[in-house]
Parts: C-alpha cells; structure tokens; sequence
C-alpha cells in the first residue's frame, strides 16, 4: 500500500484527488479481506514453536481498530462531499432576482465548503494514520521475535530507523495540519481560488483547469458539472479522471469567448466556435473572469504559434513550374503569397464589407463564398449549420484563398446582397439584430433572410413574360420581379453594357434572368435570380440547350463562372451538342476557365457528337498552355488510380502548376494567349 495523497489536490478535490482516494480506498478494502481471513486462521495449524508465538504476537498487534476508524472517517468524507455538491448545486440555480435566495445559498456554500475541506483532510491524515499504525505493528512484533530471529536484526534496524522518520513525518504533518485548519477558519471561502492560474507553458501541457457547469445542447437544456481544461490549444472536458477527454473546441483559434448576461443563471460565460456555441458556469464571479482571461490568452498563444511556424520555409518542387511551362509568367511562391493578403484586403474593402452582414459587428474575418459576404465569427457558425446548399462558410485570415474566389467576393459584397435579401426590410416588423444581440435572436433572422427568404421582393401573380423553355423535370417557377433593376442592382459599368444590348431584363422568368445576367457577368442580378428561386442549371432549349455556365464561357467570365459553381452548377452538363463547358472552354482557347473547371471535376475525356475530347480539340486549335493542362491533369489522375487506396489527393508538382495558372487567370490573363505552332511535338 502506497499512499500519494497530496493535500494540495486535496483543497482542490479534483478528479486527480478523487481517482488516487479510490485507489487508497481499493487498498484498505483488500487489507481489511486479508485481515479477516488471518483472524479465521485456527492455532492448530500452527505447532507448539516459536512460530506459534510469533503468529500470537503478530495477531494481537494487527492494526484492526485502525481499519475501523478509516472507514468511519470514509463515511464522514462521503457525507461532507455530497452535502458540498447540493450546496454547489443550489447555489449555481439560485436565481439572479432573488437576493435572499443569493445570500441563502451563499452562506449554505460557505458551511458546506467549510465542513468538506476539514473532512477532507481529516481523511487524507487518517490514511496516512492507518499506515503508520501498520508500520508500528510490524515494528513490534519484529522486536519481540528478535531473541529468536537474530537473523533479521539488519532488517530490524533499518524499519526501526523507517519507523523513527515516520514519527518525525508524522508529526511534523500534525503541526501542518494543525496550521492549515486554522487557515481555513480565518480564510475567507465565499469564493474558491485554488485553481485561477493561467499557465501556457505548464510542463503537462495544462493551461488552465478546474470544475464548471456546462449546458446540455439536447432539449432539455440541464446542467452538468464537469472537469475542464485547456491543452494543446483545445478546450476539453471529462467526467473522471480516467475518462477520454470530450473535446469542445477543437481549435482555440477558431473560436471567441465573452460573458453571457441572456441565461437567468449567474457567472456564465460563452465559448464560440463556426460550428456551436458552448454555455458555461463558474462557480463565482472572479472565476468566471479567469476562465474568460485564460481562453482569450490561449487564443493569442495558438495565434502566435501559427505565426512562427508560417514563417518556415515552405518546400516546393523546382522540377516543374507553370512559369517554366508558360515562359516570363507567374512570379515566385513569396510573391503569391503577398497578394493574396493584399486581396483579402481588397474583400474586406467592398462597401459593406467592414462590417458583419447580419449584425453588423465590426471587423468580420469570415466569409460566405456562395452568397460573396462577410461574416463575424458568431454569425459563420450559423450559416455554417443551415448546410452548403445555403452557406459554404471559409475563414478570411485562416484558410488559403484562390484567386478566382478572391475575385468572386470582390464582385459582390454585404451592401449589394442585402439589397436583395433584406428589400422589404422595411415592409415587416421584424427588427434586425445587432452585434451584441442574442445568438438566439441572430439564428432566428439568419433563418428568414437566407432559408425562408422573407425580406426579398415577393413574386407577382401576372403580368409577367412566359420563360424560356426548360428542361427540368419539374415545372417551372413562376416569374421573378425585376423591378427598376438598373437603379437598383447594376453597377454602373454593368450598366452601360446593358443599355449597349438594348436588352430588357425586368420581365424574364429567374431562370432566364440568369442565363442572360451570366453573360453580362452582372453579378448583383445573378445573385437575385438566385434568390428567387433559378435553378443554377436552367437549359435554354431555344439556344442549343446552353446553360448559365456556357455562357459565362462565352464571354471569358472567370469570376462568374466561379460564382455558379459555387452555387451548385453542374461543371459537366452538355449542352445539345453534347459540349460541356470544358469542351466550349478549350474551343475559345479560355486557359484560365480549363484550369478552374479542371480543378472543380471536369471530365476531360468527355466526347461530343463529333467525338472530340477537350485534349484532341486543344491539339488541332494549337493551344499548347489547354494541352498542357489537360495532359498534366490526365497524367495526375492516372497516377493516383495506380496508387489505389493510398494514392494521395494530387502531386505537388500538379498543384504549384494549377496556382500558378490561377493566378495568372486571375491577375495576368494575357500571359495565357500564347500559342504553338505544332504542340504535338
């Protein structure tokens, strides 16, 4: 029996101390069966020898008594724990109007802390007691056989010499237990501070620990007590110590902390990541403060470590590059990366965009890439649970952004999409909520605006153009209302392009509004056909049953291109001709567009009715950068089918050569119309 019992972990009476108690617990028990089992034994066994006086002697001075009185001390401990649990429980209901339930409550927690932390350790000393009664027992009767066992008298020394040291422990723990019970009394317990430091480089890797309440996220809303710690840049949970920590938020740096003043409970405090919002509850005030303290440096740490490992250099394949392949283009990875921060820069520039498009909390560092707004981090979490057929949610400071999609969301931005989402705003009672406004309240009005799409324009019941045909199974939807569009959506040089068309598009079905909208790349217009119900994949039988998508292929419309994608556009849906927008791509000689449809699924081997795939038409047009990217393409998927199962997701060479055709797409479209004269050879 080893006693590790530490009074420390004792005040704090952590799963730690509660999981070393059982063992002890474990070892008493176990001593206690053999005990009764040596009582039961008969003398007769035993000859008329020393032996016989020894096992007399032996028997006398077993410490039976002592047993008893660590159980009974056991029971006190038990009875103490579980009166200070009730009391943490009441005093964590009581409710916050109620001062003389407050003040009840407080003074119940105090006694009944009081009392825990006396048995407490009262039972740590008993079981350092019960040891100490076991070693003195051996002790004698060692001495008393000594006359007949002189071959022990070594021994006999050095457990005298054990027993001596101790005595000394023993009672120099006495003076200290004598001086910790007088500190109790005088201290002031109206709040429990055994567990308020924040340590990031503690040598466990524990930041920071100690009990909370946290609320169920069922229907029922109960609370639980449990053990939380932050680790690894995690915020992390158990029941017992042995349990597998449930981890909470899975990266610190993806989430925010602050008070929580809606929940009728007292001292609770929010944890909120993209995808849930954690409520918990410290016990006091200062320790609802320290928690809040330790998540927000435990954010700037996990910040501050992502800083320093970015700055490593990042090993790139020299074999091949896009600018080798192309000549004079595409720049290094370093410069890449510079615009790309200058980029997001740009996105956060678009009118609207400094603030949160649905409660306008300032500075926003999420994005949605479908719908081309800003977010905050609360909000993000909530479009991120409506599904990525409402909202595709990406970190504007964390994730890696293509340029296609850094030029899609410089397209849009909060301004011209709450001008859709939000144009009846005015019409209807509801009040949009703000920054510091319940998470439940900003749910509830993300829900109408983007899923129920209250606040758009509704559609009239007549007087509307009959639509383009369609060839969606089901039958379609009926007129959009386009009314005074060019005051109200089209930029002004979307606009001069419309007056330049002489084409009105106020009276067109929202699938044709889209298809025509596409090839203006009038990209406010698209985003309200989209509203109000286009199916991004609308065919137009009177015009080879061409889509939206074809037809930004037609005009080379890179970002529009991206914004039906991410939208849900079939990126290999044919047209009559059996050409897909690969195929239409490759035929106008549009690099930067079969570089983006390469990277979102195309088939290149797809055929159309003359049998001709995208490669085979790339070669005969002698367009060398098409033939190139097609072949890598091909080369890379063949690749990994050879690997089978652990074939990796694509080569490093394959990608540097796509984000280098990306950006030149994005950022340099003219170095992509060189040409070759025979690019068989």
């Amino acid at each position: 029996m080893t006693v590790k019992l530490d009074f420390e972990e004792c005040l704090k009476d952590s799963p730690r101390f509660r999981a070393d108690i059982e063992v002890v617990q474990s070892d008493v028990s176990e001593l206690e069966t053999r005990l009764e089992k040596v009582r039961c034994c008969s003398y007769r066994s035993f000859s008329k020898t020393i032996l016989t006086h020894l096992f007399a002697c032996f028997l006398h001075l077993l410490p039976f008594r002592d047993v008893r009185r660590f159980k009974d001390v056991k029971k006190e401990f038990e009875r103490s724990s579980e009166a200070l649990e009730g009391a943490l429980a009441r005093n964590a209901q009581a409710p916050r109007g109620k001062q003389h339930e407050v003040e009840e409550a407080s003074s119940a927690l105090l006694n009944a802390r009081k009392a825990f932390r006396s048995e407490a350790l009262d039972y740590v000393l008993q079981v350092r007691k019960d040891m100490l009664s076991l070693m003195e027992a051996q002790a004698q009767l060692f001495q008393q056989g000594h006359q007949s066992l002189s071959e022990l008298d070594q021994y006999r020394h050095k457990l005298n010499e054990e027993h001596t040291q101790f005595v000394l422990n023993a009672a120099r723990e006495k003076r200290d237990m004598e001086q910790r019970h007088a500190a109790i009394k005088q201290k002031d317990m109206s709040y429990d501070d055994s567990i308020m430091d924040f340590n990031a480089d503690a040598a466990n890797g524990i930041a920071m620990e100690g009990y909370l309440y946290k609320r169920a996220s069922n229907a029922f809303k109960t609370w639980s007590r449990r053990w939380f710690s932050i680790q690894k840049n995690q915020l992390v949970y158990q029941k017992k110590f042995k349990d597998q920590p449930t981890v909470v938020v899975e990266d610190l740096r993806l989430c925010t902390v602050k008070p929580s003043s809606e929940n009728e409970r007292r001292f609770c405090f929010e944890v909120v990541s993209p995808s849930k919002c954690c409520l918990l509850q410290a016990d006091s005030e200062r320790q609802q403060q320290a928690w809040i303290s330790a998540v927000q440096n435990s954010i700037a740490s996990a910040f501050q470590e992502r800083r320093e490992d970015t700055h490593s250099p990042r090993q790139r394949c020299s074999s091949m590059s896009a600018s080798h392949l192309i000549g004079g283009g595409g720049g290094g990875g370093g410069d890449q990366e510079d615009e790309g921060y200058k980029a997001l820069d740009e996105v956060q520039a678009i009118p609207g965009n400094r603030q949160c498009c649905d409660c306008g909390e300032p500075g926003p560092d999420w994005a949605s890439i479908n719908l081309g707004i800003t977010l905050c981090i609360v909000c993000s979490g909530i479009h991120r649970s409506l599904g990525v057929h409402f909202s595709k949610v990406r970190s504007l400071t964390l994730d890696s952004w293509e340029p296609e999609l850094v030029k899609l969301m410089c397209e849009l931005g909060n301004t011209v999409i709450n001008r859709i989402y939000e144009a009846r705003i005015d019409e209807i009672t509801i009040k949009k909520p703000h920054s510091s406004s319940p998470r439940g309240d900003k749910e509830s009005w993300i829900r109408s605006k983007y899923v129920e799409k209250k606040f758009i324009q509704k559609l009239p019941e007549t007087g509307r153009n009959p639509p383009l045909r369609s060839t969606t199974a089901h039958p379609p939807p009926p007129p959009c209302p386009m009314v005074s569009l060019k005051d109200q959506y089209l930029a002004p040089s979307s606009l001069s392009y419309v007056e330049e068309e002489e084409e009105d598009l106020s009276g067109l079905h929202p699938g044709a509004l889209l298809y025509r909208s596409a090839a203006l790349q009038n990209f406010p217009v698209m985003a309200d056909a989209l509203a109000h119900g286009a199916d991004v994949n609308w065919v137009n039988m009177a015009e080879e049953s061409s889509t939206p998508l074809i037809q930004a292929v037609s005009v080379n419309a890179l970002a529009a291109c991206e914004f039906l994608l991410q939208n849900g556009a079939n990126v290999n849906q044919a047209d009559s001709n059996g050409r897909g927008p690969l195929h239409h791509a490759t035929i106008l000689g549009h690099t930067g567009l079969v570089c983006l449809f390469l990277k979102r699924g195309a088939d290149y081997n797809a055929r159309d009715k003359n049998q001709k795939d995208p490669i085979s038409i790339a070669v005969d047009n002698a367009n060398a950068d098409i033939v190139t990217l097609l072949r890598i393409a091909k080369m890379n998927k063949e690749m990994r089918e050879m690997d089978g199962a652990f074939g990796q997701s694509g080569d490093e060479t394959y990608q540097d050569i796509f984000r280098d055709f990306s950006h030149m797409a994005s950022n340099n479209p003219e170095k992509l119309k060189r040409r070759s004269a025979d690019p068989k050879t």
